[in-house]
């Protein structure tokens, strides 16, 4: 379907800069712009690619000021990538929606299920569950007993849910996820084994949350493991038993959470992130990929890097000694050599 670069415009309330009339139909990155396909800037690390790409349409912020000509047409809007977010969303909800039950699907009698579904082959459905409206379910998904999932979630293949967890509205779910597996709870014994101790909590998991792909949270060895509104996981997550994760924080991909700690409110954590259990972090806390975290962060927007983390600017501080460390051991030497030539000459 052909859009031109007018509609476009006023979809986004933008101003442009060319030729309203030129069409696309179709998405690009800038670096690999097509004629007929729009793209957009935001990053000033990919300005080179605006003078060369043949992107028919270029989305870019408002204060953007080229050093040379463009050939494409320029969209100005306040800021081009949430711009290009939402037109990735129109154009998702425009494709063909998965609908209906197949006749693979094992669903329990007794269970509640909403309006307008899609439930996928070999799907599993337990006793007792509940699905809302708009849900959609894809092949291979399992969902245990009394399981309870909200209005217009998505769960993607392969994911499995344990039973008696809770799943809010508006979540998607990716491939690979496992929900309410048990925390990993033992008790030592006085012949050096280990005793598994029973995890017979739940797992939470408010509105509009996203947990990628192999992500695994924990059950709650009692109460409750609780994600909080708004929350975005990243692939490859262990989120431990009993923590609590505050609304809208982010996590990236392979980071840990032990157990029973609580990451406050608009948090952010790189990659590979190791939090160690039992701990509270303030709201609005950054922590800097590759750090671990062993104590409390009381300070809201603190923003802590290393391992043991500390506080990003002692860290490079730190980490620019630590590069000239071979220097001054041969400072030192030198030092030491020419204090033992005074002694000597004495």
């Amino acid at each position: 379907m052909n859009f031109k670069a007018s509609i476009i415009a006023g979809f986004l309330k933008g101003e442009i800069e060319g030729d309203p009339d030129i069409e696309v139909n179709d998405i690009s990155k800038i670096e690999e712009g097509r004629p007929g396909t729009l793209s957009f800037l935001a990053n000033p690390k990919y300005e080179k690619y605006i003078y060369e790409t043949s992107a028919s349409v270029v989305l870019v912020n408002k204060d953007f000021k080229p050093e040379k000509p463009v050939k494409a047409t320029l969209i100005r809007v306040d800021n081009a990538y949430e711009a290009f977010a939402s037109l990735l969303d129109l154009y998702q909800q425009s494709k063909p929606q998965k609908k209906g039950i197949h006749k693979l699907a094992s669903i329990h009698e007794n269970v509640q299920l909403g309006e307008n579904l899609y439930i996928g082959d070999y799907a599993v459905i337990e006793n007792n569950v509940k699905i809302g409206n708009n849900v959609k379910i894809y092949p291979q998904v399992y969902i245990g007993e009394n399981v309870k999932i909200g209005d217009d979630t998505v769960i993607y293949a392969g994911v499995k849910i344990y039973e008696g967890c809770i799943i809010g509205s508006g979540c998607v779910i990716h491939a690979g996820a496992v929900i309410g597996a048990d925390g990993f709870g033992f008790a030592p014994q006085d012949n050096n084994n280990y005793r598994k101790v029973p995890q017979v909590g739940i797992v939470v998991i408010e509105d509009n949350v996203e947990i990628g792909a192999n992500t695994t949270i924990d059950r709650a060895t009692l109460g409750t493991t609780i994600i909080r509104k708004g929350v975005k996981l990243d692939n490859l997550i262990q989120v431990a038993h009993n923590v609590e994760i505050g609304e809208n924080t982010v996590i990236a991909a392979q980071s840990g959470i032990a157990g029973s700690t609580k990451l406050g409110k608009d948090c952010m954590l790189g990659g590979q992130v190791g939090i160690v259990g039992h701990l509270t972090i303030a709201d609005k806390v950054k922590i800097a990929a590759q750090s671990g975290v062993i104590s409390d962060v009381k300070k809201e927007g603190e923003i802590l890097q290393g391992s043991s983390a500390i506080h990003f600017k002692d860290y490079w501080k730190s980490y620019l000694i630590f590069t000239k460390l071979p220097e001054l051991r041969k400072q030192l030497i030198e030092l030491a050599r020419e204090v033992k030539e005074l002694k000597n000459s004495k």
